[in-house]
C-alpha cells in the first residue's frame, strides 16, 4: 500500500501491515503533539454546595462524619437536611 500524502510531503511509513493498515512518524507526531502539547488543561470544576452552614453543622455533630462528608450528603439531596439525615439513617 502506498503512503499517503500528509500536510502536502509524502509521509515516512514506519510499518505497513498485510491487511493495508500503516503508520507514519508525521501523523503520530502530529497526533502526540494535539494530545500532549497542545492540549488546554482541564481545571477540576467544584460543584456548588446548596448547603446551609448549620445545616452541615448538625450532621457532623450528630453523626460525627467529616465536614465535606456532610456537605456531599447534603448536595447530593439537593440541601435538603430531612432527605439528607433519612440517607445518612439508612445507609
Amino acid at each position: 500500500m502506498a503512503a499517503r500524502a500528509y500536510n502536502g510531503q509524502e509521509a515516512e511509513v514506519i510499518v505497513s501491515f498485510h491487511d493495508g493498515y500503516s503508520y507514519s512518524k508525521a501523523k503520530m507526531e502530529a497526533s502526540l503533539r494535539e494530545l500532549v502539547y497542545d492540549r488546554k488543561p482541564i481545571k477540576p470544576t467544584k460543584e456548588p454546595i446548596n448547603a446551609k452552614r448549620e445545616d452541615v453543622d448538625i450532621i457532623v455533630n450528630e453523626f460525627e462524619i467529616s465536614r465535606q462528608q456532610a456537605e456531599k450528603v447534603l448536595t447530593e439531596h439537593g440541601g435538603d437536611l430531612a432527605k439528607a439525615l433519612r440517607a445518612l439513617v439508612n445507609g
